[in-house]
């Protein structure tokens, strides 16, 4: 079963975040929307944050897991948002489960194929020796001798944490996204598709949705309306929350 944080009382509004993140990603955003009248579900997705790891890991599985968190908590009708790959989890989930999805927000990331592209990423993890237990600082010195941007570092040292006195791990399951990579660029089936309302929000400054992706999204998702936040990345709800809120907010009411 997948953790979760749930918060405030109304409409069901799942919250997914992206590769190597975890639910606290979007602790700040979740509290805006639950005094705004939402129950929200802050979901950590199989293999991250505190939710079961598993050597299976897919679009396809990580959907089921969403399914199968509403039917364990009697939810029936949800708002489902997702940021990156928890964006095309919800994408997936909506197409396989429309009855069940009032509206759908995908945050910076398209039903496209993407290339590998994390490969500096995952060699910044692979580099630190968990058996030498180093303490937070020496993990960051050796992940940033590969990963110079220090927003994406503190994004991954979210998920460092003590399992016992002096020895650090990371949340993730790294050794499985060493090995199924490859799963998280895959483009969403080609007869997907989800006709309620649906909102795409994307970074003015980031590459994952491109101008010449608005066709294709339109073939999947009928009712669909595509916003830009500008100067921002791909981490756009972490670098200008309260315009995110507000385009999302708007949205759903």
């Amino acid at each position: 079963m997948l953790y979760s944080k749930i918060e405030g009382e109304g409409q069901p509004l799942l919250i997914l975040h992206g590769f190597l993140g975890m639910s606290d990603n979007w602790k700040t955003i979740g509290q805006q929307f639950a005094a705004d009248g939402f129950q929200v579900h802050l979901l950590d997705l199989r293999n991250h944050g505190r939710s079961f790891h598993s050597d299976e890991f897919s679009y396809e599985l990580m959907a089921q897991d969403v399914f199968d968190y509403c039917r364990a908590n009697s939810l029936e009708k949800i708002t489902i948002l997702g940021h990156s790959m928890g964006g095309k989890t919800a994408m997936l989930f909506a197409a396989e489960h429309p009855e069940m999805v009032e509206k759908l927000i995908v945050a910076d990331i398209g039903p496209k194929f993407y290339p590998p592209h994390h490969q500096t990423i995952l060699e910044g993890l692979n580099a630190v020796d968990f058996s030498l237990k180093p303490s937070r600082n020496e993990v960051e010195e050796v992940v940033a001798k590969h990963i110079s941007d220090f927003g994406t570092r503190q994004f991954l040292l979210k998920s460092l944490y003590w399992i016992e006195p002096g020895q650090l791990a990371f949340r993730f399951n790294l050794p499985v996204f060493n090995t199924k990579i490859e799963e998280i660029g895959k483009s969403l089936p080609e007869n997907a598709s989800f006709g309620n309302p649906t909102l795409f929000i994307r970074g003015g400054n980031s590459n994952y949705i491109l101008d010449e992706d608005f066709e294709l999204i339109q073939r999947h998702f009928s009712d669909v309306r595509i916003e830009t936040i500008p100067n921002v990345g791909h981490w756009l709800h972490a670098e200008n929350p309260k315009m995110f809120y507000e385009i999302a907010n708007a949205f759903l009411k």
